[in-house]
């Protein structure tokens, strides 16, 4: 098995399952639609592959060396997580009013990946296996197959938000979703803690 068909499926398991950005990219795309949400794409691809890049240069040894960084870090993605869901439970469902929130931008998508503990595990683990040495050839090769395939894991996760839209087109059903997409990042700001 050639080594970019194991950094892809590595890749691909790790983007594809859910976490707190592919949450919001479902939600984005149910509540904006599909284009809207490419911005939010974008940035958390962005986001998570320089995050990845700067692990694979060598600041996982920052980490290794101030472990409450690293807890600093969960501390301050779970209460990210834990604020969005507010909002998103705060929601009353209403479309098309004045002062009507906009779809996720790109700064908030690499700002979530930046604060998402599961986004910081899959760089150190993707890192250690593929480049542990830091050699930059590799680095660099993880990171652009990981690009491609992450792109493509939170666009499918805005797609499929944004086939529920026709569900989702009254006031109460758009709370409901919206309560339940914020019960789901509760839940994953509970199992980034444990």
């Amino acid at each position: 098995m050639s080594v970019v068909f194991s950094m892809a499926a590595f890749a691909l398991a790790a983007s594809i399952t859910p976490g707190p950005v592919n949450i919001v990219a479902l939600g984005s795309g149910a509540r904006f639609g599909f284009r809207a949400s490419l911005r939010h794409v974008g940035g958390a691809t962005l986001g998570f592959t320089l995050l990845l890049v700067l692990i694979g240069l060598g600041l996982h040894e920052l980490l290794r060396r101030w472990p409450l960084l690293t807890q600093g870090i969960r501390l301050f993605g779970v209460a990210f997580l834990l604020f969005m869901a507010w909002k998103l439970a705060r929601d009353d469902g209403r479309l098309g009013t004045t002062g009507a929130p906009r779809a996720p931008s790109a700064w908030y998508g690499a700002l979530m990946q930046w604060l998402n503990p599961k986004a910081w595990l899959a760089c150190v683990a993707g890192m250690g296996a593929f480049a542990a040495e830091g050699e930059a050839r590799l680095v660099w090769l993880f990171a652009a197959v990981y690009l491609v395939i992450c792109y493509l894991s939170i666009a499918c996760w805005a797609y499929a938000g944004s086939c529920l839209q026709h569900w989702l087109d009254n006031p109460a059903s758009l709370r409901l979703f919206n309560r339940s997409m914020a019960g789901l990042l509760v839940a994953s700001a509970v199992y980034l803690m444990v």
